[in-house]
């Protein structure tokens, strides 16, 4: 299958720099949260940017398993994204989990757990993270 859409972007100074795209449309300042040692200086981080990009794909994904079902859902529909960060048990390096809380007021929670399944199927991100990510999914 073809590649749609292909992007590219830098980062300079590791977890404490600058995250970059080619084409400036993102450009952030990377600071080190004070919980892994950082002085809490204003910026984001990886997890941060991994939640948001996780969040929106994943609605993304919602949005078309609903359309293909018939299935209306609100414009207040979220999908709100949770990243954790820890080392592994082993001591050789770190972890990253997620969690994802899908709310859809109005529409019944039956309908929306099944959605949610098809879309965790269909969504690029959860099947990036399959077998590699613990992901927990909550119809709110």
């Amino acid at each position: 299958m073809p590649i749609l859409y292909r992007t590219t972007a830098s980062a300079t100074g590791g977890r404490a720099g600058q995250a970059k795209s080619t084409d400036g449309v993102l450009d952030v300042t990377l600071t080190v949260p004070k919980e892994l040692g950082g002085d809490g200086a204003r910026g984001t981080n990886p997890e941060q940017l991994f939640a948001a990009g996780y969040s929106a794909c994943f609605l993304g994904a919602l949005k078309f398993v609903a359309g293909k079902e018939k299935v209306k859902l609100p414009e207040d529909t979220k999908v709100t994204g949770t990243v954790g960060i820890g080392p592994r048990d082993d001591g050789t390096g770190f972890y990253i989990d997620a969690a994802l809380e899908i709310s859809s007021p109005g529409v019944d929670k039956a309908v929306l757990e099944d959605l949610v399944q098809k879309a965790h199927i269909v969504c690029p991100y959860s099947h990036a993270t399959r077998g590699n990510v613990d992901v927990k999914l909550t119809v709110a």
